[in-house]
């Protein structure tokens, strides 16, 4: 850990979470031995597990390590909070008041949740019929929630904007009707899920898919909606028709919402940030940012066009580190990134289909001789374990 009052570096990072550790980890392999990595988190934790933590297909304490025990061998932690980067003068100042100084600058503190920004969820959170998978302390209580519901309405909510995991809030959907069927109540039941967008997913070869499984379980879909508004007073949300303009007033007894999300506010106003999103504005091919040659974003921090998942990361990573040693030896980016993405759809609480996608929105399946776009038990076994299982082990470590 870096203990220099105002230290500086040949590369700096700023996030310690899945694509910090992994560029940290690859330009350590690559052989740069002045890394800084500024980051004040005590624990790191595989955030797609989440999912099924309030499914009640894994425990919570399987999502999270020390942070410590991640970070790469050599890399300097600066266990601090960055607030201000100043790229004329090639300076970030941390929570702390110290400026870290740079040659060369990665960008990934990742995006944040905004619970105030639909007004009622961040009071409805407190009660006991809702809840969130959007962090790790939530989790655990979405699936007591879940156990408890035998009969009345379940609304599961998704915001407009750019989130993490965007199949996320219909996942646990599938999750909790499954467990309701298993347990004989699912006709009892009303299952609203609120989705902002025209159709169920962005690829119509996995968007058809999602409608059967919604079908299946007789989940009512409210396409092109968003709810606005929740009152935890009268157990009661308000849900917008985005294509017609009007609202209607749903009675709920449980609820699983999802907060709209932003880049930090920190990073929003920096003189790096894309003027429309907020985001740290880079190509979306070499990763490098479009105006400081010596600056470079992944994750869901970036203005990169894609879906915010851990996957979009891991190929993420290793474009960047490419690109920025090529920028360091005085050479012109040549890597290029595809767009590729991938998201775990989980159907059932035994079953999920591999939803894998570039720019193009085309699906780019990585495991050709399965077909990805059913439901499968394999599939779930890979969710499970398998990807957990890369994420610590080879991901985070540099080497996939």
């Amino acid at each position: 850990m870096s203990t220099s009052s105002n230290p500086h570096h040949r590369v700096l990072i700023v996030g310690g979470g899945s694509g910090g550790i992994s560029v940290a980890a690859r330009l350590r392999h690559a052989g740069m031995t002045d890394v800084g990595l500024i980051d004040p988190a005590n624990t790191h934790y595989y955030q797609p597990l989440w999912t099924l933590v309030g499914g009640g297909r894994a425990s919570v304490g399987e999502t999270a390590r020390a942070e410590a025990t991640v970070m790469p061998q050599g890399v300097a932690w600066i266990k601090d909070a960055a607030q201000q980067i100043d790229p004329d003068e090639q300076t970030v100042r941390t929570a702390s008041g110290i400026r870290v100084s740079y040659e060369y600058l990665v960008v990934c503190p990742g995006n944040q949740l905004d619970w105030t920004a639909i007004p009622g969820m961040a009071e409805a959170l407190a009660t006991p019929d809702v809840s969130s998978n959007y962090t790790a302390e939530l989790a655990p209580k979405t699936w007591r929630v879940i156990q408890q519901m035998r009969r009345g309405t379940a609304v599961f909510t998704h915001p407009t904007g750019a989130i993490k995991c965007a199949g996320a809030p219909q996942k646990i959907a599938y999750l909790a009707a499954d467990y309701w069927r298993r347990q004989g109540v699912l006709d009892d039941i009303r299952v609203v899920l609120v989705l902002p967008t025209p159709a169920m997913f962005g690829v119509p070869e996995f968007s058809r898919v999602l409608a059967r499984v919604a079908e299946r379980y007789g989940i009512e879909v409210r396409l092109s909606s968003e709810v606005t508004e929740i009152r935890p007073e009268t157990s009661s949300v308000i849900v917008d028709d985005l294509t017609a303009g009007s609202q209607d007033e749903i009675i709920y007894d449980m609820m699983h919402v999802v907060p709209r999300q932003s880049a930090p506010d920190w990073l929003a106003i920096s003189p790096i940030a894309d003027a429309t999103s907020g985001y740290a504005a880079v190509d979306p091919y070499t990763l490098q940012h479009t105006s400081h040659a010596n600056v470079f974003s992944l994750g869901d921090a970036s203005s990169l066009p894609t879906s915010k998942t851990g996957a979009a990361i891991r190929k993420q990573a290793p474009t960047l580190v490419d690109n920025l040693c090529d920028v360091m030896r005085g050479q012109d980016p040549v890597s290029r990134y595809d767009g590729y993405t991938s998201c775990p759809l989980v159907t059932a609480r035994d079953r999920m289909l591999l939803a894998e996608f570039d720019y193009d929105k085309r699906p780019t399946p990585s495991l050709p001789v399965i077909d990805t776009q059913q439901e499968r038990y394999d599939m779930w076994l890979l969710k499970r374990y398998g990807l957990p299982f890369m994420y610590w082990n080879l991901m985070l470590r540099g080497r996939a």
